[in-house]
């Protein structure tokens, strides 16, 4: 997701949609526990996605 996609979210789109983010998050690193993963780089790009959507909601405070 992009920057400009995160900025045309509303207020409560973008509290949903971090919610959302951290439990897939959450679910990927238990698979990766369990077992690798194919793509061991989804972790870092989930982790930063979380932190841009994070970043514009503290920016609309």
């Amino acid at each position: 997701m992009k920057s400009a996609d995160i900025k045309n979210l509303t207020t409560e789109e973008l509290v949903e949609k971090i919610n959302l983010e951290k439990a897939s998050f959450q679910k990927l690193t238990f698979a990766h526990a369990i077992s690798p993963l194919e793509n061991p780089s989804q972790l870092k790009e989930q982790r930063k996605l979380i932190a841009r959507l994070k970043t514009e909601h503290s920016a609309r405070k």
